[in-house]
């Protein structure tokens, strides 16, 4: 090309491809900057197109035709750089400060140096129409899937603390130190059970139906006289808790309905045949009034609670049993030993494992639960760098080893897994731990597919779940656990977040098991027979299937990016300023405005709606002494041009440097009066002070208007003298 042409750029809005194309460009953008280098469109903002030259970096609005945003009396401010530009990038958008309401990061390459350019929108804390929802970092699909015709989109889960009004608060001498076998307090529908740190095994009971501030009075407890090492609620009823104690018994309670009125001291059954003291405890998940239990006797025993007796003893393991968990189907139980090993037992054909594989090669301790209906086992545990990490094996080939694994992090508790069977997602998070873990298990490459996080305010000392009907379909719930703090127990929602919300996420929910009710008894199971759950939707009548919502025609969702980045003209921001002002003066009886802030704050009126914060002390340094000397230079000029301007009385004061009649607007005088003056400053100072939601640059502006006024008042006051001394003479 010729290099006298200045550089363009032209863009093109192509049609189908059996339509003929466009001749001529639909638009034509001259930067104006030096050697045109680098162009990118934004991800997520419509018509948002970042431009890099040799000088400079620049933001166009493509939506309007007259110039970019870049430039002075535009929409944007641009950020004129020292150096030549070799390169620019945008930051991905889960890394911009979403409480500052960044909305873009360029990351600017120059001859020595990265510079970050920032761009912000100035509002107070986080916006949910500048951040519509994102994708993540983890692929949807491998490269092959996608080539075969595969067409997914990852699900995004967030977790969220539920309202205040559903906590259990002023929780009092909780027992923080349960073993790691023990998930640290359990739960079912209506009521939650906490081991509490004072002598002879004492449980509390809260009942879920009764939130709130737990009274300081000494509360009725079970009293087991032994301390307690696992404990957890039937699942076909929810008044019976089974506690083991380090008694090597095991103690089942019966709690009555509406919860404890009394300390309970006699449990309803005691289990005894263990050597030594008991690991941890399982309900089978099919079978009613059946318990398996591990102990440091190396044993796994099986009880028939029906017949209160013992009818299976397991053996096999050489050491101690970190964990163990049913299959889906009740027909076989896994486990995870300190030997380094993972077994299978079908208990009703064989009391030693039928299957047995390598486990986790760390000795802190290890979690087990059967996922993708029975045909995997996953294990959580530690390698030999004592990392936290996930293992995952074949259920009909233990031998082989695992089929994938992920290291998570390094931390000292267990990972303990809960296992969401409808969606395939399971939420790990260790006791003392602020991470909660949730990965997507699929049955093929990748296997384990990591998903957003979620974070607690400080470290939890156990995170167990509800019964899936506990969801709120209509915010699309997936799962609600309850978090244990060192004072309180706060639900928390794990939702997908959704557009069309009014409408059930049919591909989220389908039909769940009824596991609440047994399929089969104790008996019938150790008889050889199977029995599966139940199932039922979780549609509420009055929702129709996402499946069946109407097809719509596409809208834009967002407004354009001129909307949120146009800057207003030097008259619109003045004329916005003094409206303000005089919009306050309009009922001195009304509140202040701290009883109904919100949104932007007014000092950011007069400002640029969108900044540019340039991050680097050289560039902010030199841009911040040439904003100075632009300032100094316009201010010289106005003086000059308010020195032409007339008499004094018309002109800027020299002292304050704002004419008479804009003094008189912001303060809202008509006609010059020292107590009305006094008056309307007093409660314009007084709305906008800073603690009550205003701002320091509108309290000058007051003050400045104030002293111009009386500044008036003394110049009329002068010459009202004088025309008396005048009159005296004569």
């Amino acid at each position: 090309p010729d290099l006298d042409v200045e550089p363009f750029m032209k863009l093109w809005h192509l049609c189908d491809p059996e339509q003929e194309q466009p001749s001529s460009p639909e638009l034509t953008l001259c930067p104006g900057q030096g050697k045109l280098e680098l162009v990118q469109f934004h991800p997520t903002s419509s018509d948002l197109l970042a431009v890099s030259t040799s000088k400079s970096v620049l933001i166009w609005d493509t939506s309007r035709r007259d110039a970019p945003l870049a430039g002075s009396n535009k929409s944007l401010s641009h950020c004129l750089t020292d150096t030549s530009t070799r390169g620019v990038a945008v930051v991905p958008k889960l890394a911009l400060d979403v409480m500052s309401c960044e909305v873009m990061r360029v990351l600017q390459l120059t001859d020595s140096c990265i510079v970050p350019i920032s761009y912000q929108v100035p509002r107070k804390e986080f916006h949910e129409d500048l951040y519509p929802d994102t994708v993540g970092t983890t692929p949807a699909m491998s490269a092959v899937e996608w080539w075969g015709g595969g067409n997914k989109q990852f699900r995004h889960i967030q977790g969220a603390v539920m309202h205040r009004n559903t906590h259990i608060t002023n929780m009092r001498g909780l027992n923080l130190t349960t073993p790691g076998e023990c998930d640290g307090f359990c739960v079912n529908r209506e009521r939650v059970a906490v081991p509490l740190a004072i002598s002879g095994g004492q449980i509390a009971i809260f009942e879920r139906s009764q939130p709130g501030r737990v009274p300081d009075t000494a509360l009725p407890t079970i009293q087991n006289s032994v301390n307690v090492v696992d404990f957890c609620w039937d699942p076909f009823d929810t008044q019976r808790l089974a506690v083991a104690g380090d008694d090597a018994k095991i103690r089942l309670w019966r709690v009555p309905k509406g919860g404890l009125t009394e300390t309970l001291t006699e449990p309803e059954l005691i289990l005894q045949g263990h050597t030594e003291k008991i690991y941890s405890i399982k309900f089978h998940p099919l079978a009613s009034g059946l318990l398996v239990s591990s102990s440091y006797d190396l044993t796994v025993r099986l009880w028939n609670l029906d017949s209160r007796e013992q009818v299976k003893l397991l053996s096999g393991h050489e050491d101690q049993i970190f964990g163990m968990a049913w299959s889906p189907d009740g027909k076989l139980l896994a486990t995870v030993c300190k030997d380094g090993k993972v077994r299978i037992y079908d208990p009703r054909k064989s009391t030693t494992p039928i299957q047995e594989g390598p486990g986790p090669e760390g000795p802190r301790g290890a979690r087990v639960v059967w996922v993708c209906g029975g045909k995997y086992v996953l294990v959580s545990g530690f390698d030999s760098r004592s990392e936290r990490g996930l293992y995952l094996y074949s259920a009909d080939s233990l031998s082989s080893g695992t089929i994938a694994t992920t290291q998570v992090d390094v931390s000292p508790s267990t990972l303990i897994p809960f296992y969401d069977p409808d969606t395939s997602v399971v939420i790990l998070t260790g006791k003392g731990d602020t991470r909660v873990h949730i990965y997507e298990i699929v049955p093929e490459e990748p296997y384990l597919i990591e998903c957003s996080s979620f974070n607690s305010p400080e470290p939890h000392k156990g995170l167990v779940f509800l019964p899936k009907t506990e969801c709120n379909v209509r915010d699309v719930e997936i799962a609600v656990g309850l978090l244990l703090t060192k004072a309180s127990i706060e639900p928390v929602a794990f939702r997908v977040p959704r557009v069309k919300k009014e409408f059930f996420q049919d591909d989220i929910y389908s039909d769940t098991a009824v596991w609440w009710e047994p399929a089969l008894t104790a008996s019938a199971w150790l008889s050889g027979s199977n029995g599966q759950h139940k199932k039922i939707s979780l549609k509420p009548k009055d929702m129709t299937p996402v499946s069946e919502a109407p097809k719509e025609a596409p809208v834009r969702k967002y407004l354009p990016s001129s909307v949120y980045l146009e800057e207003k003209t030097d008259e619109q921001k003045k004329e916005e300023l003094l409206s303000a002002m005089v919009a306050k003066l309009g009922n001195m009886d009304d509140p202040l405005p701290q009883e109904s802030f919100q949104g932007v704050d007014e000092d950011e009126w007069a400002k640029y709606i969108a900044q540019i914060i340039v991050m680097g002390a050289q560039v902010v340094g030199r841009a911040f002494a040439r904003a100075l000397q632009q300032e100094f230079a316009a201010s010289q000029a106005a003086a000059r041009a308010r020195g032409s301007a007339g008499q004094q009385s018309a002109a800027a004061s020299s002292i304050t440097g704002m004419s008479l009649q804009e003094a008189q607007q912001i303060l809202n005088i008509s006609n010059l009066n020292p107590e009305e003056v006094q008056k309307n400053y007093e409660h314009l100072f007084k709305v906008n002070d800073k603690s009550v939601g205003g701002s320091f640059y509108l309290q000058s502006k007051v003050v400045r208007a104030k002293e111009r006024l009386e500044e008036e008042l003394s110049i009329q006051s002068q010459q009202q003298k004088q025309q008396s001394d005048q009159n005296t003479e004569t």
